[in-house]
């Protein structure tokens, strides 16, 4: 087998046991509250270490939110960027493949989505560090942006860009907590975009 293969199982299997500790940590969290279980139970549950619970993540609060992407950003952002400067409707759509390339990766999909909502619902304190980290988030796509398109980060354009998509994440996150059976995350994602431009398209009444 080559490096090249093995590093790609090798990244694949730290991405799944990474994805099984999110996943437990947010029913858990759900269920019980962050002080309803141990680090330790949680490890005794997915199969893993102490210590290769804190290769991953520093604390409960960061299993739940599953912030462990530098990688993939990294790699995800020279995606974007190699595209190249299309024009701005080809921002949008960059961004997207860009939220769905990430949605992909990180297995997110009905079932992660109302797992995440119900452990922020339980625990108050998580919203305020999803805000923060949603913030930054775009941010970093914000400046992404800015950077590819060569113009300032608070430039309208940019700004509209980076929270249209956010918007239509929101709105198809959403859509999938209402139970639509057969719809995934990239159905609902490209169903939002597609509504928000016919709305922003619509001529203005005089």
């Amino acid at each position: 087998m080559s490096e090249s293969a093995t590093q790609t199982r090798r990244s694949e299997r730290m991405a799944a046991t990474a994805s099984r500790i999110t996943s437990l940590s947010r029913r858990l969290t759900a269920e019980r509250g962050l002080n309803g279980f141990t680090i330790e139970e949680l490890c005794d549950e997915v199969g893993v270490s102490r210590r290769t619970f804190f290769n991953y993540f520093p604390s409960k609060d960061e299993a739940v939110l599953g912030l462990d992407e530098t990688a993939e950003a990294r790699r995800l952002a020279d995606e974007f960027l190699a595209r190249g400067s299309r024009g701005w409707p080809a921002v949008v759509d960059d961004l997207v493949d860009f939220a769905l390339a990430h949605a992909r990766d990180a297995g997110i999909g009905r079932d992660e989505h109302a797992e995440l909502i119900g452990a922020i619902s339980r625990e108050p304190r998580l919203l305020a560090r999803f805000i923060d980290m949603t913030r930054e988030r775009e941010q970093q796509l914000g400046e992404l942006v800015a950077r590819r398109e060569s113009v300032a980060s608070r430039h309208p354009l940019v700004l509209a860009s980076v929270h249209t998509v956010a918007a239509a994440m929101r709105i198809a996150g959403e859509h999938l907590l209402d139970d639509h059976p057969g719809d995934d995350f990239e159905t609902a994602l490209t169903d939002a975009v597609a509504a928000l431009r016919e709305v922003l398209a619509a001529p203005r009444r005089r």
